[in-house]
Parts: C-alpha cells; structure tokens; sequence
C-alpha cells in the first residue's frame, strides 16, 4: 500500500473513530504510519483528505446497505412482508456499523460549514433517492421517473434518515420494521 492509499485508509479510521472535527492531520500521519508532510503531498489538506475519505465511507455504507435494501424474492411474501423484512436488515446493519451511518450525519453538518462540498451532498441526495425509487418499485435506477424519486425516493431517504437517528439516539428502543409498517399504514389513513 502506497502513502495515498495508506492516508485514506487512516483517515477513514480516525474518522469513524473520532469524527471529522477530532481528527487532527498528525492523527491520520500516525494512523497511516506516514509522515505528516505527505497529507499535503497527496491531497492538499487535512480537510481534502478527511472529505475524500468521508466520501469513500459513505461509498462503503452504500454497497452493504444496498445489499440488505433489496427486497428478498421469497415465494408467498407480501410487498409488505418483504418491506419490512428489508427494515429489519437495515436497522441490524445500523446496529452493526453505527459509526458509518453517524459519517453520513457528519458529513451534511460539514456542508453547511463548507459551501464547495453542498454539491456533492446535494448530487448524493439525488442519487440517493433515484436509487431507493428504484429498488421499491423493482426499476433501473436509469429508469425511475424523475417523479417517482422525488417523491417516493424521498420519502423513503427521509424515512431512512429519521428512522436511524432515532435508532442511534435511543438505542434502549429501537424500531423495528414492524413499527415502520405500522407507522405507515397509520400515516395513510391521515392522508387518504
């Protein structure tokens, strides 16, 4: 492993372990066994560093997550049973890697602090949605409707989004996919 690969590697430690704001550059130089000087080498700042390594995290996050959000084709299973089913992956793999979904939360509180990366979250959000749209509704991501992934991929990441926060911020009771079925179906008999 070279110095770069090496740099994001620590970076990507340091920040699941002690967040953006905490981690200082010599406490990824030390992580990667690297000297100091190759932070501004590779990738100009610590900052650069931290947001490449942030990104690649939530890459990470998206790939297992991905796994488990696709509905398992069991024979018999209602779309309901299947959703919730899905729910309940979901939340085991939060329970599993919290500190990855909390890299997600960092990440929005840093584009507010930092303008030039508003974009990148903002392009994430969209792909976000256009790609939950997809797995609900069985489509190509590159075949959703613009509609349908502002719509139901948006509720369905803004579902994602409140669902966990709740979960990481009272891990004594968390929900579960029955509560979010449940909660769903009260919710449509509101809005009917």
């Amino acid at each position: 492993m070279g110095n770069r690969e090496a740099l994001l590697a620590g970076a990507k430690t340091c920040l699941l372990e002690k967040g953006f704001d905490r981690t200082s550059a010599r406490d990824i130089a030390t992580t990667a066994g690297v000297s100091l000087a190759a932070i501004g080498y590779h990738f100009g700042s610590r900052e650069n560093l931290l947001f490449q390594a942030l990104f690649a995290i939530l890459d990470e996050w998206g790939d297992l997550s991905g796994r488990v959000l696709v509905p398992p084709a069991e024979p018999g299973m209602t779309p309901a049973q299947a959703y919730e089913r899905m729910w309940d992956e979901l939340l085991a793999q939060v329970r599993e890697h919290p500190r990855m979904w909390l890299a997600s939360v960092e990440l929005f509180m840093q584009a507010q602090r930092q303008p030039d990366l508003m974009p990148h979250l903002s392009d994430g959000i969209r792909q976000g949605r256009s790609g939950m749209a997809g797995i609900l509704t069985s489509t190509p991501e590159a075949d959703v409707e613009d509609r349908t992934a502002r719509t139901l991929g948006m509720l369905q990441v803004a579902l994602m989004s409140g669902v966990v926060i709740q979960m990481l911020a009272d891990p004594e009771h968390p929900p579960t996919g029955a509560d979010v079925v449940a909660g769903l179906r009260a919710l449509g008999k509101i809005v009917q």
